[in-house]
């Protein structure tokens, strides 16, 4: 279904402000806002994440008195699971809103392994939290759609949340917005870069998205093993947690997190985490191309944020800028006698090759194979009774 349709039903109902965070499900949905709206019109915000997304969406109605709609991907329930149920509940302060989520790993449907489980779970987090919903699927017709999203406008006008669940393809668009941004290094070619610069015994963690991919696709090239990289599939926006407590309890490694600024974005507070504890032996970089690459390609919610300034006033030790292979190189020499936590801005492209791939091996191997690296038993992992 084109996506102007499901636009011109809100529109109707009074819906005239939009916000989320980008999902590939919703890319139709996504490319004709940013279309129409860009992202800085009044009508269209990019969230840091999704429960600020549900934030923005109760302050617009207290303000209007009308609904937004919020769109987000499936795993992005849990991050708006909080503002949904102790601020826009009727049992709260009863506000509406209309939810647009991408059905990730629906059942039956091949995805990625850290959609599974979310995927399994998507209606019933719904139902449980009593918010009624109408599936989007490529089979839907305008007639269909009108008829289910008039059910849904009814709980709206109760001043209730509701949503529209949209299975792969259900949304599609003829818009095409150019997402380029003035950056000439790739992705690919910075991470080969950070990898090289790697000594013996470092560790990484690497974001969720096409990094992780790519860093597995240089490994493969270079002939070399993958028990060093802890690939960061899912939980979006968390590898610099990860990665902060792995440096914190084995000081006697460099750990490297490679991480994204809509990631970085979306938990803003982890580097203030980082600036406070000061691991001596975090590196964190920060892969910069000010959008949602790997769902499609919107700008984030604020491209241009301040890394450096940020980091060296929350007490990173030392914090530079690279925005071409030279450049980084030059950075990481001049960083390799430093103490940690150091920041690394890389400013990259948007865009990967086509025939980039995903990692063969599962999650549970990427966990075993890098904690057998990193000295830990599995008998140390859990505590056994006798």
């Amino acid at each position: 279904m084109d996506a102007i349709i499901l636009l011109e039903a809100c529109e109707e109902a009074g819906i005239d402000f939009y916000t989320g965070v980008p999902d590939s499900q919703l890319k139709g949905l996504c490319d004709l806002l940013y279309a129409r709206y860009g992202t800085e019109s009044g009508k269209h915000t990019v969230a840091h994440n999704e429960g600020g997304a549900i934030g923005l969406c109760a302050g617009h109605f207290l303000a209007t008195g009308r609904p937004a709609l919020c769109y987000m991907q499936n795993s992005g329930l849990g991050n708006a699971v909080n503002p949904l149920a102790s601020l826009m509940d009727p049992e709260v302060y009863c506000m509406p809103c209309l939810l647009v989520i991408g059905w990730r790993g629906e059942p039956g449907v091949h995805d990625e392994p850290q959609h599974k489980k979310q995927g399994a779970i998507t209606l019933g987090q719904l139902e449980l939290m009593g918010i009624p919903c109408r599936i989007i699927s490529p089979e839907t017709t305008e007639e269909s759609f009108r008829k289910d999203f008039g059910e849904l406008r009814e709980e709206l006008a109760k001043n209730r949340c509701a949503a529209l669940v949209v299975r792969k393809g259900g949304l599609t668009t003829a818009e095409k917005p150019d997402y380029r941004n003035g950056n000439r290094m790739s992705r690919e070619e910075a991470a080969e870069v950070l990898l090289t610069a790697g000594q013996e015994g470092d560790a990484w963690v690497c974001t969720t998205g096409k990094l992780s991919r790519e860093v597995f696709e240089i490994r493969e090239r270079a002939g070399q093993g993958h028990e060093k990289d802890f690939l960061t599939v899912g939980s979006m926006g968390h590898a610099s947690m990860i990665a902060m407590q792995m440096a914190l309890e084995q000081p006697g490694r460099r750990i490297w997190c490679l991480d994204g600024d809509g990631a970085a974005m979306m938990h803003l507070g982890a580097l203030a985490m980082i600036g406070r504890r000061k691991p001596r032996n975090l590196i964190h970089v920060i892969i910069g191309n000010g959008a949602h690459e790997t769902v499609g390609g919107m700008p984030i919610g604020d491209p241009e944020i301040p890394w450096i300034r940020i980091a060296t006033e929350l007490g990173y030790r030392k914090a530079v800028g690279a925005a071409d292979p030279a450049s980084l190189k030059e950075a990481l020499t001049a960083l390799r006698p430093e103490e940690g936590p150091v920041l690394i801005e890389v400013n990259c492209a948007c865009g990967a090759r086509k025939d980039l791939g995903r990692p063969t091996t599962t999650p549970i191997e990427n966990r075993d194979a890098l904690m057998a690296y990193l000295g830990v038993s599995e008998t140390s992992t859990v505590s056994r009774e006798k």
